[in-house]
């Protein structure tokens, strides 16, 4: 299990569905999870954070996206928060600036009403704040009828 921990950062729920596909029972399960965790081979602060950046800058995937993946995973509320957190706020509308102009240019010869319906059923389906998204739709709008 140590080497299972050691490949990739792991939740604890992914660990203990291992664990019981393996065959071991609860308390052997429990003590499992208790001597990884000793051994600092499982964390889940660091797991939550760790996933959190990583899927934000990798796949492009918004906060709550991220947070519903995270609890997914049976990771405490905190931890979400706290991992949250590490998402810088400029380079996470930048980002969103930036995906909601590829999919506006990929659209094109389309009605500017479709437009707008595809690009934010988009980038909530990425998972972006609806908030975030229309401001992003407004500002692709006044872009394109300035230009």
């Amino acid at each position: 299990m140590k080497h299972f921990c050691a490949y990739r950062e792991r939740s604890h729920y992914e660990v203990k569905e291992k664990l019981y596909a393996l065959g071991l029972h609860k308390p052997e399960v429990e003590k499992m999870l208790s001597l990884l965790i000793e051994d600092n081979y499982l964390n889940e602060t660091r797991y939550a954070t760790l996933f959190a950046g990583g899927h934000f800058r990798q796949k492009k995937w918004g906060r709550k996206k991220i947070e519903f993946e995270l609890k997914q995973q049976k990771i405490s509320p905190f931890n979400i928060k706290k991992a949250l957190a590490v998402i810088d706020e400029t380079e996470y509308r930048q980002t969103l600036q930036q995906l909601a102009l590829k999919k506006w240019q990929t659209l094109r010869g389309q009605q500017p009403i479709h437009k707008m319906a595809k690009t934010q059923a988009y980038l909530v389906q990425k998972g972006y704040e609806p908030g975030l998204v229309h401001q992003q739709i407004q500002w692709l709008k006044q872009q394109t009828t300035i230009s």
